[in-house]
């Protein structure tokens, strides 16, 4: 095909595109610390934060000349908030002659925390950076973390009957639109062992009882540790969690709940939806926590209904937007941009 642009506008077009790395700051929010790995840089003062959350965006505009021989990291930080926190992290990458390709930020005025997320690019060894910030996260009360952009963290997916969310996560990581690796399935019915093969992941059916129940969690604990999984998806896994597990996996726990929370809780949110007659249904991705269902929300999206639909279309259209939902939730958290904020979240999307 001939191009409609002859070669001199190309070029006119191109020398007028900005040149300048973008530098954006948003209200978005909270978190809590990660686990270590050989490139963790993580230090935690005073208390001791709930676990880490990861989240994401696009891929900043930059020069192709700053990111082809350097490595790209991110910072994640929060802390007290206090003026001069942005001029003393930025300060001090600079000073290690380390490029800042993105940062976003928050404070909260009601928690009086401030939240970061810094994408940053090196040509050198991380090593000289510890001791400067470690410094730095002891003067402010910091918790931190700096890990490889590329790094993916390891997701295990709990499912039930219902298999729309998870095959939708399995789609998406392996067309590369979700940055995570899944080493494990776990249900309590054998319904997608099959799916899981043709991904070639393990498959681990753990039934459940109410007299059982302490030890399939047990279980599941020891295949978290085995497998050293980040964060552990609920993609309508229909148990309830024990209050033991979820205060063990405490911010590396993520459910997608088939209601615009907080209405319509139960097992029937739809048929609940119908007899009211409601006008819009959604879905909630939030973190789980030992109170059902009202863990710091990720992220809500709804759709318009009408008073034509049946109780089946309204579960049709909640499937596509509870699989919506959670793939974002889970992006978003595997590129470092969810913070945990006391009883909410803050997202860099």
């Amino acid at each position: 095909m001939t191009s409609i642009f002859s070669s001199t506008t190309v070029r006119r077009i191109a020398s007028s595109l900005p040149q300048r790395i973008r530098v954006v700051s948003s209200s978005a929010s909270s978190v809590g610390a990660t686990q270590n790995n050989f490139y963790t840089r993580q230090r935690q003062v005073g208390i001791t934060p709930p676990s880490a959350s990861f989240a994401t965006r696009a891929k900043p505009k930059t020069s192709p000349t700053l990111t082809s021989t350097m490595a790209d990291h991110i910072l994640t930080l929060s802390c007290p908030d206090k003026p001069g926190i942005v001029h003393a992290v930025t300060g001090l990458l600079a000073g290690q002659k380390l490029n800042i390709l993105d940062l976003q930020q928050f404070s909260d005025p009601v928690s009086e925390k401030f939240f970061m997320r810094v994408h940053f690019g090196h040509a050198d060894s991380l090593a000289s950076l510890d001791a400067p910030f470690a410094q730095l996260a002891a003067d402010m009360k910091m918790e931190y973390d700096i890990r490889p952009k590329a790094q993916k963290p390891k997701v295990m997916i709990m499912v039930s009957k219902q298999g729309h969310c998870l095959n939708d996560l399995l789609f998406r990581t392996k067309t590369q639109q979700l940055g995570i690796d899944v080493p494990l399935i776990v249900s309590n019915h054998t319904t997608y062992e099959s799916l899981a093969k043709s991904y070639d992941i393990d498959f681990h059916h753990l039934p459940v009882t109410a007299d059982t129940k302490l030890e399939q969690e047990k279980q599941i604990l020891d295949l978290i540790a085995q497998h050293k999984i980040d964060l552990v998806v609920l993609a309508r896994y229909m148990q309830v969690l024990t209050p033991g597990l979820c205060t063990a996996m405490s911010g590396r726990i993520i459910n997608i709940h088939h209601s615009f929370l907080p209405s319509f809780k139960g097992a029937k949110p739809y048929h609940q939806a119908f007899e009211r007659g409601v006008k819009i249904i959604g879905a909630t991705a939030h973190f789980v926590t030992a109170d059902l269902d009202e863990g710091p929300i990720i992220e809500q999206r709804v759709v318009r209904v009408d008073h034509a639909m049946s109780p089946k279309e309204l579960v049709d259209e909640g499937s596509n937007v509870e699989s919506q939902v959670l793939a974002a939730a889970v992006k978003w958290w595997s590129e470092k941009r969810v913070f945990i904020n006391g009883p909410k979240t803050v997202v860099f999307n």
